[in-house]
């Protein structure tokens, strides 16, 4: 590998970086719709240069994770009620398409994982902390991505599931149905007993459940340090 190669691959990974840090960020709503996000702050707070900083923010704005506004910078996006939406309705498409294509043999290959990951989603959904909770909800939507094993539907999913973390973060009651988890081991149980089809049905029944939780209203947002959010 040439000088030049190095360079642009050390340059990749670091806008990796620096994507991977406001992303999960966003997702765990450390930086909430509306946020600016000042480059200057962003550069102190992950040790960056700013002009992989610029990049990573352009490559969110092409996720649509961040809204760039000339002359006003840019700012964490900010989904409309239709939007969110559309967003569920893609959700019910994809998840469902991912739902029916797992197989038992599937979950047994993925058996460790899925009993790891339910096990920590029992213990966030016993407690109080609203961001371990919606992480750990979300992230077993992600790891049926996973186990179904396309790789093309996993990724669009991923996005669908950042954007949805927004829509979350401004429209969903604060009281997060504890039922959430009970859904989620019914679908593996129909999963599991090969039932796919099952499964599928009630995948739809519990996004069209997580959609109308979301509650439609303009409130005040918070002030965000930045440094604070990436610390």
């Amino acid at each position: 590998m040439g000088k030049s190669s190095r360079k642009n691959s050390g340059k990749q990974q670091e806008v990796q970086r620096i994507f991977d840090a406001l992303s999960s960020a966003i997702a765990r709503h450390s930086l909430p719709p509306g946020t600016r996000l000042v480059e200057a702050q962003i550069v102190e707070a992950l040790n960056a240069n700013r002009n992989h900083v610029q990049s990573a923010i352009q490559r969110l704005a092409l996720q649509n994770l961040v809204t760039i506004e000339p002359n006003r910078g840019a700012h964490v996006s900010e989904p409309s009620a239709q939007e969110a939406r559309d967003i569920f309705e893609a959700r019910r498409a994809v998840e469902r398409g991912l739902v029916e294509s797992i197989s038992q043999e599937k979950m047994k290959r993925h058996a460790k994982a899925i009993e790891a990951h339910m096990q920590a989603e029992h213990g966030a959904t016993a407690g109080d902390d609203r961001r371990a909770i919606i992480r750990e909800l979300s992230s077993f939507h992600r790891l049926l991505g996973k186990v179904a094993g396309n790789k093309v539907l996993s990724s669009i999913l991923e996005n669908l599931m950042l954007r949805s973390s927004l829509i979350v973060a401004l429209y969903q009651r604060n009281d997060i149905p504890a039922c959430q988890h009970s859904e989620h081991q019914e679908i593996l149980s129909a999963l599991e007993s090969g039932d796919s089809r099952r499964a599928a049905a009630l995948m739809l029944d519990h996004l069209n459940h997580l959609e109308s939780q979301l509650q439609f209203n303009d409130e005040s947002k918070p002030s965000v340090d930045l440094r604070e959010a990436l610390a």
